[in-house]
């Protein structure tokens, strides 16, 4: 199947090329002939420039230091859908155009041609325009959206939260993918406005860094900056494990994994592998419950039975999870567990995002893949991320930051 896909994709993305040059020849057709021949010898040059940087800047995008060279990537991603975009109505234009030919040769005498049936100029014109709304869109998710931070706030009741917790408030982190950053001042942006948050609890729900531990070491001293008064847990999502890479040997991804978790030691957190963690306050206990990661599309590092063990009789828990499959998957047959938080889907950095509509290409692939959904009395809270991986912007599903506060119902 996937012999006959790729090609088929080829065609299209041709098709959708040629109906590009199409559009803006037909707006310069008053032009002088050399004006058009400069056109099209511009438009393929710029066009063939992009799709060869775009390629290097993907084939490239795992190396260490590649920040730089997503951003090729991204600008192949915003041409194509511009195009994709523009080929949409040329090619019903052109459906139109071969009806009205086919019934001019049934209709007229036999001998007798008409005026040639040009291309319409309002439709290029029109094409054009739609296939500007994806392009600069995307433009603006590069060097905008990516780093446009939003707070969302988040109440919940729950009739078996311990008195002593009611109003706590937690902030929640994920995927923060450092590796996709060029410099401290996003994340430093990002610091200030958690500690704004004056949260009681914060938690890092994983993919710390795309891909190598060192990734995250020049922001070590700007994450070590996060206030909370309890301490900071994170856990590890799919990335962490840096499976996605070719090392020289299994001793060499074994010692990236030990860095990537001992600077989650320098930074401060506290890294949760399959363990819990009893909080107390007037004699009262709630736990927190961190697994390695486990979802059903990727690895299945953690042990969420052995993590779960570890959590006692406490009346509240709260499971830190990266992958949201897991949810559905084991979490639910542990009807103790009453909050889960997520991350992992970035809610694809793309979409729409309205008070009265949510959509993104994820939701074909993860039920629960942005925002808060609930079972019997089992909650789950995915965050679409911090950072960025893949596309370095974001467009509709803008960078969050989770305030979660606890209310006793």
């Amino acid at each position: 199947m996937s012999r006959i896909f790729s090609p088929l994709i080829l065609v299209f993305l041709v098709l959708a090329e040629w109906y590009g040059l199409q559009a803006i020849r037909t707006l310069i057709q008053a032009s002088t002939p050399g004006g058009r021949r400069l056109t099209t010898v511009l438009y393929l040059l710029v066009t063939i420039g992009i799709w060869a940087l775009g390629i290097w800047g993907m084939m490239a995008r795992r190396d260490v230091h590649a920040t730089y060279k997503a951003y090729f990537g991204g600008l192949l991603m915003a041409m194509i859908a511009a195009q994709l975009l523009i080929a949409l109505p040329m090619l019903l234009e052109d459906a139109v155009r071969l009806g009205r030919f086919v019934t001019r040769q049934v209709t007229q005498p036999s001998g007798v041609t008409g005026p040639p049936i040009s291309r319409s100029t309002f439709i290029s014109q029109l094409a054009l325009f739609l296939g500007a709304i994806p392009f600069f869109g995307l433009l603006w998710g590069m060097f905008k959206g990516g780093t446009d931070y939003q707070v969302k706030r988040v109440t919940l009741r729950f009739p078996n939260l311990p008195s002593a917790f009611d109003g706590l408030k937690i902030a929640q982190i994920s995927d923060l993918h450092t590796g996709s950053f060029q410099s401290k001042e996003p994340l430093q942006r990002a610091v200030d406005l958690i500690n704004k948050l004056k949260a009681d609890l914060v938690f890092m729900t994983g993919d710390l860094v795309n891909n190598y531990a060192q990734e995250v070491e020049e922001h070590i001293d700007t994450l070590s900056g996060i206030q909370s008064t309890h301490p900071i847990f994170s856990i590890l999502g799919n990335h962490d494990y840096s499976d996605y890479v070719q090392w020289e040997s299994a001793e060499a991804k074994r010692a990236n994994l030990d860095r990537l978790k001992n600077n989650h030691a320098k930074i401060g957190w506290r890294l949760m592998l399959d363990e819990s963690h009893t909080l107390e306050r007037n004699g009262e206990k709630i736990a927190i419950i961190g697994v390695q990661n486990w979802g059903t599309k990727f690895a299945k590092y953690g042990n969420l039975a052995k993590a779960h063990a570890t959590s006692g009789d406490a009346p509240f828990k709260i499971l830190l999870s990266h992958d949201p499959t897991h949810w559905d998957a084991q979490v639910r047959d542990y009807p103790d567990i009453d909050l889960t938080l997520s991350g992992h889907t970035h809610g694809a950095q793309f979409g729409v995002n309205l008070p009265f509509m949510k959509w993104s290409p994820v939701q074909y692939v993860y039920e629960q893949w942005a925002g808060l959904y609930q079972k019997g009395k089992q909650y789950l809270y995915v965050n679409v991320g911090l950072g960025f991986l893949g596309y370095p912007g974001r467009v509709g599903f803008l960078p969050e930051i989770t305030l979660l506060e606890l209310r006793r119902a």
